[in-house]
């Protein structure tokens, strides 16, 4: 709940790029996130505090989508955090501990701006936060999480010893106890909480009841916390859910708030970002149909496919394709002519400068603007009407997708029986998931399933795609040369 929000705390300091928000409780690694945070902060790091952790959270609902277990879902989540959110206890040397909270905090509190308006929103948002928190709770120092545990309330009631012996007979029987029945129960402390708060250790029996409260044995301690995190989540939600006209009001915010909890609906955790060494070299005009049987991603396949047939494709494909080439390491002049010759087969060689040629150099940033234009990603092509995710577009069409799948990916070892696991994420609008299996699966030579392009994560964007495909054919040929 962005309190600053509700209590108008959110001021313009000043200046249009700078929020002061108030420095909130970072005394611990854990946190409940019952105070916001106020410091001074730039929409530039309001953004990219909540994009960070919107990769975790994402990396966490894939992990459920993809039938993780627990301890896989834990390594994967700690490995993302390391690379986008680390968050050490206070006993780490050298690493500016407080930086790390103040930026876990405002990622927090921005991200329950954008998933606070709509139930849907609140209920996915408030399964994954708790499961970082689980995890968090799980892997933190003991001295520090004990000493943050005595720093809170949580509303149990420390169960005396004489009330203890009172109900001996019924405690005894959630005592864990190989030997001494009797030491084991004396020494295994017990508290009193109001049994609706933690229906998951009643549904299970883990717990005796008496007069409205759950007596839970000192192990099951954890559960209470869990319980007690998401309770004041989901109340904080609430509150920031009838305060969000406040921030509404500022047009600087909007659009990135919108564009957060887009990314969270399509279960795309964010941007990934191109670099000079996406491929290692620059491709030419006549390595593309070799590259895209083995490399490109559905999407571009599937434009690669028909442009091969039609020698044609609309403006947006042509837009998309042509990005996406662009970013592997097409440069502007293997571009053009790579499309003078796909479109040979329909257009002259005037037809097609007049036409074409000015667009090309265009996306290029050669022309017009002069802007250098990004490919697209993953949540751009779910959004495009056209030439967009194959996965989402042909949801509709269950047939036809698993035609495309079985066409475009037979020969790197996809079989039908590779398509009801795949299909079933399409069907729960996992797109990204189904994606990002059909990638395992047609690389099973270097990832193993669960891993992703690797340390668990999933595809976000075309290029990321195809520029993992492209690494790991190197680094086969790099060992088989090596072997040799």
């Amino acid at each position: 709940m962005f309190q600053a929000a509700k209590q108008s705390k959110l001021q313009q300091d000043g200046n249009d790029d700078v929020f002061f928000v108030d420095n909130g409780n970072t005394s611990y690694r854990l946190s409940l996130y019952d105070q916001p945070p106020l410091y001074d902060v730039t929409v530039e790091e309001f953004e990219t505090s909540a994009l960070d952790r919107l990769r975790i959270l994402a990396e966490i609902e894939s992990s459920a989508a993809r039938n993780r277990s627990w301890d896989e879902t834990k390594q994967v989540t700690i490995t993302q955090c390391g690379k986008y959110l680390p968050l050490n206890s206070n006993s780490a040397s050298g690493i500016d501990v407080q930086a790390e909270r103040k930026k876990d905090q405002l990622g927090h509190f921005v991200l329950r701006l954008a998933f606070c308006r709509s139930e849907e929103l609140r209920r996915r948002f408030m399964k994954a936060e708790t499961t970082l928190f689980k995890i968090r709770f799980e892997s933190d120092d003991s001295n520090e999480r004990r000493a943050f545990l005595n720093s809170k309330d949580f509303n149990w009631i420390s169960v005396s010893k004489d009330e203890k012996d009172e109900y001996k007979g019924q405690l005894q029987h959630f005592i864990s106890a190989k030997v001494d029945l009797d030491t084991a129960f004396n020494n295994e402390a017990f508290y009193k909480v109001k049994w609706t708060t933690i229906p998951n250790l009643v549904e299970k029996r883990k717990v005796f009841l008496k007069g409205g409260y759950a007596y839970v044995p000192a192990r099951e301690q954890a559960s209470i916390i869990y319980a007690a995190f998401e309770e004041r989540l989901e109340a904080a939600l609430l509150a920031t859910s009838r305060a969000i006209p406040l921030v509404d009001e500022d047009m600087r915010l909007n659009p990135i708030l919108d564009n957060l909890a887009q990314g969270f609906i399509a279960g795309v955790p964010s941007d990934w970002v191109a670099s000079a060494e996406t491929t290692g070299e620059n491709i030419t005009a006549d390595m593309v149909d070799s590259l895209a049987k083995q490399h490109f991603p559905l999407c571009m396949r599937v434009l690669h496919q028909s442009l091969r047939k039609d020698h044609h494709l609309k403006h947006f494909g042509r837009l998309h394709y042509g990005l996406f080439l662009k970013v592997l390491g097409l440069s502007i002049d293997e571009a053009i002519a790579f499309w003078r010759k796909s479109f040979a087969g329909g257009s002259g060689s005037d037809k097609f400068d007049k036409e074409y040629r000015y667009n090309i150099r265009h996306s290029f940033g050669l022309e017009g603007r002069r802007m250098n234009y990004p490919a697209k990603n993953c949540l751009q092509l779910h959004s495009a009407h056209e030439a967009g995710c194959p996965y989402r577009q042909l949801e509709s069409s269950p047939e036809n997708l698993q035609s495309a799948l079985l066409s475009s990916y037979s020969a790197q070892g996809l079989t039908i029986n590779d398509l009801p696991e795949i299909m079933a994420q399409v069907k729960k609008r996992s797109y990204h998931v189904a994606c990002t299996r059909v990638f395992e699966i047609t690389h099973a030579r270097s990832v193993k399933k669960g891993e992703g392009l690797g340390d668990g994560e999933s595809v976000t964007h075309p290029n990321q795609y195809a520029a993992r495909s492209i690494e790991l054919e190197k680094e086969s040929k790099e060992m088989e040369v090596d072997f040799v």
